[in-house]
């Protein structure tokens, strides 16, 4: 499945910069540029400030929040006051991009490993045959950042701020430890200054999608998106009931699943309307996957099985079938309680330091 394409937003200072910007797009939109086949652009839109568009405040706020990318082409200073109010946090903010109506050069303004716009910084002035302007001192030191790779991986990070000491560590000459739970695996050659660790106590970066309690409170957290999450229920279980039985489920020999970690949640299609089970679903930000019980019958493996739920439902269970649909292992077995069972089934996950 081919990723989101991805929306740059585009305007242009002077007629000379919006002509320069069309050509730019057009050879990025093209996809010539583009090394990963995963990395698609769809262009927002291009203009010319202050010749017949919006207030360039406006288009700002419009964009900011709704695109990938902003680049901006003209004055750095102008661009710089433009998106000042609406600057956040690294982990939402857009990549910013600044390039001179000349194209000479491609300014990374902002989020520049999150938000991709050291990447993109590079892919445009190939475009514009201009010098890519990155200040982030990973990378003028060539040395590994955390964060544009767990990004470039589809990995989540819940506690972003510990990306700073991770990045200090290795600009300080000393040695980043990563340690990866089971079901993960890291191939390739760590970069320089990285080592993987087989003790989660002493890492700095913890990829799991578990919270681990033995890591190190101050280790950056990656979580791959990597659980099944199968349901079964009463009817007309209210939502309430669904969330009490999802706190029990999400538990681990102590730890506790972190919801950024879900891929999927399935039940059978009895289910598919269930009030409770979409109100559920929908607060965690989750859509609901329902099979007919003979596709569930088709998963292979020993299941937790009930004479009663099979008469109703034409399945022996549930909610174990739910989560191994897509494959994996079966991690937490059928929890039940208050007209509700729970099951997650966790996926094998690869992530490659090339």
């Amino acid at each position: 499945m081919s990723a989101r394409a991805k929306r740059i937003g585009c305007i242009a200072f002077t007629r000379a910069g919006e002509r320069l910007a069309n050509v730019v797009m057009a050879t990025l939109m093209s996809g010539a540029l583009a090394a990963d086949p995963d990395e698609p652009w769809s262009h927002s839109v291009t203009g010319c400030y202050g010749e017949g568009h919006e207030s360039l405040s406006a288009w700002t706020a419009t964009h900011f929040s709704s695109d990938d990318a902003l680049l901006f082409v003209g004055s750095t200073g102008i661009a710089v006051r433009a998106i000042a109010a609406h600057v956040r946090a690294k982990t939402s903010d857009p990549a910013v991009l600044v390039m001179d109506e000349g194209g000479h050069w491609v300014v990374s303004l902002l989020s520049g490993h999150i938000g991709g716009a050291n990447r993109l910084a590079t892919l445009i002035a190939a475009a514009a045959g201009a010098t890519p302007v990155i200040t982030t001192a990973t990378d003028n030191r060539g040395l590994w950042a955390v964060d544009t790779w767990a990004t470039r991986s589809g990995l989540a990070i819940p506690n972003p701020h510990a990306i700073k000491a991770v990045s200090g560590k290795l600009l300080a000459g000393g040695t980043v430890r990563v340690w990866a739970d089971e079901g993960v695996r890291l191939d390739g050659a760590p970069p320089a200054g990285v080592e993987l660790t087989h003790d989660a106590r002493e890492a700095d970066v913890v990829v799991s999608p578990w919270a681990v309690p033995a890591a190190s409170q101050g280790a950056l957290r990656l979580v791959p998106r990597c659980v099944s999450v199968g349901v079964g229920c009463r009817r007309n279980t209210p939502e309430a009931a669904l969330e009490h039985g999802w706190v029990g489920a999400a538990q681990l020999g102590g730890r506790t699943l972190d919801e950024r970690a879900v891929v999927s949640v399935g039940s059978i299609d009895l289910k598919a309307h269930e009030p409770g089970l979409l109100e559920f679903c929908t607060r965690h930000g989750w859509t609901l996957e329902t099979w007919p019980a003979e596709r569930l019958r088709q998963v292979p493996g020993s299941f937790t099985a009930s004479a009663f739920v099979s008469s109703v439902t034409g399945v022996d269970n549930v909610c174990e079938r739910a989560a191994l649909v897509g494959g994996g292992r079966l991690v937490v077995p059928k929890r039940a309680g208050g007209g509700t069972t729970f099951a997650l089934a966790q996926r094998p996950v690869r992530y490659s330091f090339d």
